[in-house]
């Protein structure tokens, strides 16, 4: 049985309906859950008038503190399980994986909208590239569709 479960968000609700399944499974299994938000690597930010406002490692710590806040808000749906939270910048696929192998994670629990066809292949699936790179074990959740 799975101790350690790497659940990503992106911060939509598709994303976030893992959760309520996972917490069930880690509470049956004493495991612990780490959240993880991944996000693009910022830039430096510049006004309208063209001067710059904030640099890019100011814009990723406010950034950080952020999303941090937005894992922490999502945290309630796993009471009575212990979490960690983490935040990183780069491309989500690479960033999931690197986290799950660094973490020791047993489980990646992911949400997939459940696009088919040309959808799928035009806008691509962090879900179905993870589950497919991953050399640990992959959940998919198939989540409600993204309108």
């Amino acid at each position: 049985m799975a101790k350690r479960i790497l659940v990503p968000l992106d911060g939509s609700t598709t994303a976030e309906a893992v959760l309520s399944l996972i917490g069930e499974l880690a509470r049956g299994a004493g495991a612990e859950v780490k959240l993880l938000h991944v996000a693009p690597m910022p830039e430096n930010q510049y006004g309208k008038d063209g001067y710059l406002i904030a640099y890019a490692d100011q814009e990723m710590a406010r950034l950080e503190a952020q999303h941090r806040d937005y894992l922490a808000s999502v945290e309630v749906c796993l009471a009575n399980v212990p979490v960690e939270r983490a935040v990183r910048f780069g491309d989500p696929v690479e960033e999931i994986l690197q986290e799950s192998e660094q973490w020791g994670a047993d489980l990646i629990a992911v949400t997939t909208a459940g696009r088919s066809g040309l959808g799928r292949v035009v806008l691509g699936s962090v879900a179905e590239q993870v589950f497919r790179k991953a050399v640990r074990p992959v959940v998919l959740y198939h989540g409600p569709a993204r309108s």
